[in-house]
């Protein structure tokens, strides 16, 4: 009911509808005034005949002899009579079977069908909406960040110009208005003064039109633009945009980070206020078959393993955990822990031989730029001569990553590391695959453009595989949240929130956070206080404390509807 009243609303809003409304009436009465002359005309004829009918059949007989159905029971058999009826047919024929439906799709049926389509994709935002997140484009960073808005009850809207794409994408039951992000007085329609953020996430170019448009609009909304060439990040700053997100930069920098290198040192991934988190293979050193409880770090360095990986798995360790030698420790403590951490096993698994990126577009050039900042070798292929001859610095060869020969050349018989980073998912699926059956022990990180794909590419034999649309969604909600997470690979962050009223005064057991969502508490920050790192089970949550949690994007979901609302 409440979507055949808003279909009403924009069906009498418009002018138009209501004149071509009053139009379809005064045919409707033309109709009416030429079927009652016809039914009091049929008893002159029929009396002139010797023939007497009640009223009733003189409304039957028009009705049937209009509509061409006349049943032959009712005949008149002078010529007065003939002609009559062939008037009553023709007039019929005319009226009922040409111009009504005409008449009637033209005035209603169209207008009707057209308010249908407004209230699927309207043109504005109703009064009251606000702390809404406006979206110029649906892409697979928008697609995954739509997810988080809806998990966490925030509201979102999607614009769109054309209204049959519009109109699919109400129908795919995304919320979605048929206005153009690139025109002024859209922005008046959106409530965008009431909205919390605008994501600008189509080209380069359209994106500094929408951001100027808006800032123009409001001077107080928040806008994050993405960009897909470092050229443009100035212009879009200068534009009007609060922040601007290089995705393939961001998600580089993502893969680079989850390379290990050629030691056992500790590798910073990220960190929420003074608690750091870093990754260390354990290949070589004697951390290998020892239990976490024998392995005694925590005495003796004071970090925390907070995690293990194991062939992409993620565990969530206990005292009794085995380490394997390719395992691959997720560390929690601060900066000095983790230097005294490295002075211990970085003299182990030393390899000088270089990584093996595979593509040199945006992500793999922001890859191989990061690498050289950690000072770590790596040889990049790519099969576009362009791209070659462009950043060729020596390390770049010319040739496809399916051809062993080309592999081979770049060193993958030694490397340790393969980092797969085209746009293709079905590429690097099979990538991932042929690597995996060339070298059973290599580490391999794959990027994935859409997440329906990450299961598939761990199944593949990646290690870790980090999505382009999850990174994304990831930082501009962090951005709209304005908080800390930190992504360890696709569904796993590390994150941080509130303590709530129905969490404080109770112990971590107590609480039974792990239990019901399978969220890990790692930390705990107090006002005034240094950081809490692996606290006990026996921990008291205080109102306000700042906990921090590792676990899934469900488990995160799960905490937030549990613990928060």
């Amino acid at each position: 009911m409440k979507f055949l009243g808003s279909q009403l609303s924009y069906f009498f809003a418009n002018r138009r509808t209501k004149t071509n409304v009053k139009e379809l009436m005064k045919f409707v009465g033309v109709l009416f005034l030429m079927y009652v002359t016809y039914s009091i005309t049929f008893h002159y004829v029929a009396a002139y005949e010797g023939q007497d009918f009640s009223w009733m059949t003189g409304f039957y007989w028009v009705l049937v002899t209009m509509s061409t159905l006349g049943f032959g029971d009712i005949v008149f058999t002078t010529d007065l009579g003939k002609i009559f009826s062939m008037l009553v047919i023709s007039s019929g024929v005319l009226f009922l079977l040409v111009m009504l439906p005409f008449t009637f799709i033209e005035f209603f049926y169209a207008p009707w069908m057209k308010a249908q389509n407004q209230a699927r994709a309207p043109k504005k935002l109703e009064d009251e909406v606000s702390d809404h997140v406006v979206i110029t484009k649906l892409n697979a960073v928008t697609e995954a960040l739509i997810k988080k808005l809806v998990s966490y009850k925030i509201d979102y809207v999607i614009l769109e110009p054309d209204l049959q794409k519009a109109l699919d994408l109400s129908d795919m039951d995304y919320k979605v208005v048929n206005l153009d992000p690139t025109d002024f007085d859209t922005y008046n329609k959106l409530q965008i003064k009431k909205a919390a953020m605008l994501v600008a996430a189509d080209s380069d170019t359209i994106n500094t039109n929408v951001t100027f448009t808006a800032r123009e609009f409001s001077d107080k909304i928040h806008i994050v633009a993405t960009a897909n060439s470092a050229d443009s990040v100035d212009v879009l700053k200068l534009a009007g945009a609060n922040h601007v997100l290089q995705m393939g930069d961001i998600l580089g920098k993502a893969l680079a980070r989850r390379t290990l290198g050629g030691n056992a040192r500790v590798h910073v991934i990220g960190h929420i206020d003074s608690l750091v988190i870093g990754e260390a293979t354990v290949k070589e050193t004697p951390l290998i078959d020892k239990t976490l409880k024998e392995s005694k770090l925590r005495e003796s360095v004071g970090v925390n393993v907070v995690g293990i990986w194991e062939r992409g798995e993620f565990i969530h360790p206990d005292p009794d955990t085995v380490i394997h030698n390719e395992s691959v420790l997720v560390l929690a403590g601060t900066v000095e822990q983790l230097r005294k951490y490295d002075e211990i096993v970085s003299i182990y698994h030393v390899s000088d031989e270089p990584v093996v990126i595979i593509g040199a577009g945006r992500v793999g050039r922001a890859t191989a730029k990061s690498l050289e900042e950690r000072q770590i070798d790596y040889r990049i292929i790519d099969k576009n001569k362009e791209r070659i001859k462009e950043h060729d610095n020596g390390n770049y060869i010319y040739g496809d990553a399916a051809d062993l020969n080309v592999l081979n050349k770049a060193g993958l018989e030694k490397a340790h590391t393969v980092l797969i980073t085209t746009h293709d998912d079905d590429v690097n699926i099979y990538l991932t695959i042929y690597c995996r059956q060339l070298k059973p022990d290599i580490e391999i990180i794959s990027r994935a453009t859409y997440e329906r794909n990450v299961n598939t590419m761990h199944r593949a034999g990646a290690d870790f595989v980090m999505s382009y649309a999850s990174m994304g969604a990831s930082s501009i909600f962090n951005i709209l949240e304005d908080k800390d997470v930190i992504m360890l690979a696709e569904g796993l962050n590390i994150f941080n929130h509130r303590v709530s009223e129905n969490l404080a005064g109770k112990s971590l057991m107590q609480s039974k956070i792990r239990l019901e969502t399978g969220c890990t508490v790692i930390a705990v920050n107090c006002r005034n206080e240094q950081m809490l790192v692996n606290p006990p089970p026996d921990r008291i949550l205080k109102q306000d404390d700042e906990i921090v949690l590792i676990g899934s994007n469900e488990g995160e979901v799960l905490f937030t509807k549990q613990f928060l609302e």
